[in-house]
């Protein structure tokens, strides 16, 4: 059956097929094929090419909306030259991804404002341009969403779709000081997570001082063991950048 016995024009097909690129673009493509003599299989690659990158475009703006990163956070707005030379070693190892790969975590440590949130949120930008899926979160509102899940019998439910990212980035663990209900579902949480997916978070508090968080050594020690075991550790002491920042403007005043 040819196209006119079925009724079906190639416009309606490509709308059928859900091709929306190749629709909008065939008739373009088809003139220039002409102009430059291409073959049928050079066309019909052109065509394809654009429906795939659309397609890529879209699922990467879909990846970052989902991620709820703070998007003013990017490389362009860090200034890496304030980190010592070890780090921009390792900071380039982070942005070619294999890391999540792995499996492997990357811990930032440092002082309040020291930068720590914003190049996490920049790496992990950088890598859903290369197609991951990074879930950010600040502790205390994750550990609320875990809380919440429990009590409703779903935590197991709310894993599983964490789970199914690339990475979980956890801002300012430690920062406030968990009950020992929070601690529980938090330790959950980094144990579903150990050699499923990477753990990417950020903390002012040194592994010394984490008691405070999970209360009783032997949990404390199981939850840095699995964090540690295949880990990346950024230390970023280093002056804050808001007071440095804070600084420059008023002497400039």
């Amino acid at each position: 059956m040819n196209h006119l016995q079925s009724g079906l024009t190639l416009d309606a097909c490509l709308r059928q097929l859900y091709l929306a690129t190749i629709r909008k673009c065939y008739q373009d493509e088809a003139d220039l094929a002409r102009k430059e003599s291409l073959s049928y299989e050079a066309y019909l690659e052109e065509l394809v090419v654009h429906e795939c990158e659309e397609r890529r475009h879209k699922r990467i703006a879909r990846h970052l909306q989902e991620s709820r990163l703070p998007l003013e956070k990017s490389m362009a707005t860090f200034d890496r030259s304030r980190l010592p030379a070890k780090l921009h070693g390792l900071v380039n190892t982070l942005l070619e991804g294999s890391f999540l790969d792995r499996c492997e975590n990357v811990l930032a440590f440092g002082n309040p404002g020291s930068g720590k949130t914003h190049l996490l949120c920049a790496i992990a930008q950088e890598l859903i341009n290369k197609e991951k899926r990074i879930f950010f979160a600040p502790c205390s509102l994750l550990v609320q969403d875990l809380l919440v899940a429990k009590r409703e019998l779903i935590l197991p439910k709310l894993l599983g779709k964490l789970g199914k990212y690339d990475a979980l980035l956890i801002d300012d663990i430690g920062y406030v000081q968990q009950s020992r209900d929070e601690m529980e579902v938090l330790f959950t949480l980094l144990a579903y997570c150990y050699e499923r997916s990477s753990v990417m978070l950020t903390s002012n508090l040194p592994f010394s001082q984490w008691e405070k968080i999970f209360k009783d050594p032997m949990t404390t020690a199981a939850a840095i063991d699995r964090l540690v075991h295949h880990s990346v550790i950024l230390e970023l002491n280093l002056d804050s950048y808001r007071l440095e920042k804070a600084k420059r403007k008023m002497e400039e005043n």
